[in-house]
C-alpha cells in the first residue's frame, strides 16, 4: 500500500497535483508498517543494540544486561498498554481530514506496538530464564 501510495503521489505532482488523501494514507502505512515490525525487531536483532559493550564484560554480566534491558522493556510496554487504549479509544470521537477515516484506526498502531513489543520480550525473557538462552537476538540466515 504505501508503495502504490507514494507512486500515485509522484505521478500526480508530476503530472498535475497529487491527491489529497495520499499524504495522510502514506503517514497511515508507516505507523502500521512499524506498528507490526517492531516486536520482529526485537526478535531478530534489528533493534539498537549495545553488544560491543555487552560482549566485552566479563563472566555472566553480558547474560544479565541482556535480561534487565529485556525485562525493562516488558515492564515499560506493560505499563503504557492501559494509556494506549484510552488514546485508541479517544480516536472514536475524531475523523481524519483527508480521509474521514475514524482516528482509533490510526491509534491502533501504538497499542499494537506496545502489544507485539511486549509478548517479544516476554518471549525472550522465557527462554532466558527457563531455556538457558543467551538472550542474543535471532539470527537470521542471509539469503544469497
Amino acid at each position: 500500500m504505501l508503495i502504490l501510495t507514494v507512486l500515485t503521489q509522484v505521478l500526480g505532482r508530476t503530472f498535475s497535483s497529487s491527491p489529497v488523501w495520499t499524504e495522510e494514507l502514506t503517514r497511515f502505512a508507516l505507523l502500521y508498517m512499524v506498528a507490526f515490525g517492531a516486536g520482529l525487531s526485537l526478535r531478530s536483532g534489528d533493534l539498537v543494540n549495545v553488544d560491543v559493550v555487552c560482549d566485552s564484560l566479563p563472566g555472566r554480566w553480558p547474560w544479565r544486561l541482556r535480561l534487565v534491558s529485556t525485562v525493562m522493556t516488558a515492564v515499560l510496554c506493560g505499563l503504557l498498554i492501559l494509556p494506549a487504549w484510552k488514546y485508541v479509544s479517544i480516536g472514536v470521537m475524531q475523523t481524519s481530514p483527508a480521509m474521514l477515516l475514524r482516528m482509533d484506526f490510526i491509534h491502533f498502531t501504538v497499542f499494537g506496538l506496545l502489544v507485539t513489543l511486549l509478548l517479544f520480550a516476554t518471549f525472550r525473557i522465557y527462554r532466558m530464564v527457563f531455556a538457558g538462552e543467551d538472550g542474543k537476538a535471532d539470527i537470521r540466515e542471509e539469503l544469497e
